[in-house]
């Protein structure tokens, strides 16, 4: 007999290689959007405005619109067998570790940046985009998996699917009158 523990680490880690894989793949893609429109806004290309050229302001703008981006690739591709049935509930989740995400990412940079006086544009990018990317990218993954999209939610459509399934057995196995 295996002890609970064992049964639990067994069960997580065979979730993780695919989920974890999937979500490697999305959040690739929502790396290069946050890094390409940070790198755009810092080089000036909607102008020198101070908030949107500055490093605070042009990463909290590219995390954004990397987040949403990552939302739709996470909730269709990543976890699409847990997503859940109330979308704005799962976008708000989402949404609140994303920014607790881009926190530790801004963290990094501030950091950097004004603490440490590392101010080229190459040592924005290592501290936000590589130190803050590991930091957040871990604390990401392992909320949305087991929280966002745990397997234990009520809402989750595939919680929701097996009920269903289960309701029509029972109704067909009711109204068999062999069984």
């Amino acid at each position: 007999m295996t002890s609970p523990l064992l049964r639990i680490y067994q069960r997580i880690a065979g979730l993780l290689p695919r989920h974890f894989l999937a979500f490697g793949i999305v959040g690739f893609g929502g790396y290069l959007i946050d890094v390409g429109i940070f790198n755009a806004l810092r080089l000036g290309v909607l102008g020198s405005h101070d908030f949107i050229s500055s490093p605070i302001g042009a990463k909290i703008i590219s995390v954004a619109v990397a987040t949403l981006g990552t939302w739709f690739g996470n909730r269709y591709f990543a976890f699409r067998d847990n997503r859940r049935s109330n979308v704005a509930l799962e976008l708000v989740e989402f949404s609140a570790i994303a920014i607790t995400g881009n926190g530790i990412a801004l963290l990094c940079l501030y950091l950097s940046h004004y603490v440490f006086g590392f101010t080229s544009l190459i040592a924005d990018n290592i501290s936000t985009n590589v130190i803050g990317l590991v930091l957040a990218t871990t604390f990401r993954f392992l909320l949305y998996r087991l929280w966002v999209y745990g397997p234990q939610r009520a809402d989750s459509l595939a919680r929701i699917r097996l009920a269903q399934r289960s309701a029509e057995n029972n109704t067909a196995s009711a109204d068999d009158p062999i069984g």
